[in-house]
């Protein structure tokens, strides 16, 4: 019976290791990242158009 109980408490654990390890990626991939808002390249308006 000890034996029964350790194996059920350490996939227990282990399960929810696993769901918050999850969680934590889920979370982490819907992070926005700190981004300027610039583009990155950036043409000059001739001056004879405007």
């Amino acid at each position: 019976m000890h034996r029964l109980l350790a194996a059920t408490l350490t996939v227990a654990v282990a399960a929810a290791l696993a769901v918050g390890a999850a969680f934590g990626i889920v979370a982490l991939l819907n992070a926005t990242p700190d981004q300027p808002n610039r583009p990155l390249v950036h043409y000059e308006a001739p001056q004879g158009d405007q």
